[in-house]
């Protein structure tokens, strides 16, 4: 007997059998060897390990799904000073238009946009997730003037059936498939009709866990699968939070059988994707290089997003020291992000000034 199964066994006599072996597992006329219990507390070891990764899970579902707050009229005061003082370090990109277009003087501004819950509203059914009007015609608008590019978890030809307009970058499923626009325009330096994707060769493992996911999900109310290419999106938004223990289960046992892939949390959503080296900030960098502003010291990116997903991109633009994150959010949340937005209809609004800006600022160097 090897000293590391003489501690097994001491383990087993001094906690009790019982407190390591489930009763089913106790038949009366049955002697464990050594190895036997070695094997059972691996599987309860395992067992500890899912436990633990699905109470993280929970606690990063909690945190992505602030309550939230019931409108009695007043806010309490330790919440209106918790804004106050995240407003001080984020302050709003509405507020702070000038300083914005003023570090802009020589540059080329480069929009990256989010689309759900910056361009759309955040809404139950994620298939209905359509873009006002008039937020489109802001978003064609600014196309017009300025390289843009909608960076999404979303499949790219989803999001291009919510958005219609030729005339933007789309790179989707956290910017693991990009596209640029088919016909040139006179600010595009680099390569037309820009096509990457990062990760073809996971798609048949994405399709896999779609179909396992959808028959593991189906008996929970209220949970959409969501097949985005790359990836696949579980949304709970509508689903019980006393179900999010089972449904966290449940997506713990697919993932189980596909090492290569990973889980992460965004706005009531479970996204699984490949493991590799790719998200919103490797995008974004991606489409700077193809419209030709590599190394360039001479271009402003302005990144618009509120999902934790945005935040890769938030801190490239940190590191590169260039450009701008601005976090769309009603409540504080740590962010790399410079500036804040509170809901869609303030990026509308920084988006028309940042339009109506470039009008006027062009009509000026007209006349002059």
């Amino acid at each position: 007997m090897t000293n590391q199964q003489n501690v097994v066994v001491l383990d087993v006599l001094s906690r009790g059998v019982r407190n390591v072996l489930p009763p089913s597992s106790l038949p009366v006329a049955k002697s464990f060897s050594p190895q036997d219990l070695k094997v059972v507390l691996m599987k309860k070891f395992e067992t500890e390990k899912g436990v633990a990764k699905i109470n993280a899970w929970l606690d990063s579902m909690r945190a992505s799904s602030p309550t939230r707050i019931r409108s009695t009229g007043t806010a309490s005061v330790p919440e209106t000073e918790n804004r106050s003082s995240w407003i001080v370090h984020h302050p709003s990109a509405l507020s702070m238009f000038e300083q914005i277009v003023a570090a802009s003087r020589g540059k080329q501004i480069v929009m990256f946009l989010d689309y759900d819950g910056t361009l759309s509203p955040i809404v139950e059914d994620p298939d209905r997730a359509f873009m006002p009007k008039e937020m489109r015609a802001t978003v064609r608008d600014v196309a017009r003037h300025f390289p843009t590019a909608i960076v999404t978890g979303r499949c790219r030809d989803k999001v291009y059936s919510f958005v219609k307009l030729a005339g933007l970058y789309y790179a989707g499923s956290h910017g693991m498939d990009i596209k640029g626009p088919s016909k040139s325009y006179k600010y595009k330096k680099g390569n037309q009709g820009v096509l990457f994707q990062a990760a073809s060769e996971f798609l048949p493992m994405i399709d896999e866990v779609y179909r396992a996911l959808v028959e593991k999900t189906k008996s929970i109310p209220g949970t959409k699968v969501e097949n985005n290419k790359f990836c696949v999106s579980v949304h709970f938004r509508c689903v019980d939070e006393k179900s999010w223990v089972v449904l966290a289960e449940q997506v713990r046992l697919v993932l189980n059988d596909y090492p290569k892939l990973k889980l992460t949390e965004g706005r009531k959503v479970l996204e699984i994707r490949p493991t590799i080296k790719w998200d919103k900030g490797r995008a974004l960098e991606f489409l700077l290089e193809a419209l030709g502003f590599a190394n360039s010291n001479d271009v402003l990116p302005v990144y618009i997003g509120d999902d934790r997903s945005d935040e890769d991109a938030f801190k490239i633009l940190r590191q590169r020291n260039q450009g701008f994150g601005i976090l769309v959010s009603k409540s504080p949340k740590e962010t790399n992000a410079s500036y804040s937005l509170q809901e869609p209809s303030e990026v509308k609004e920084f988006l028309r000034r940042l339009v109506d800006w470039k009008k006027l600022s062009h009509g000026v160097a007209k006349c002059a």
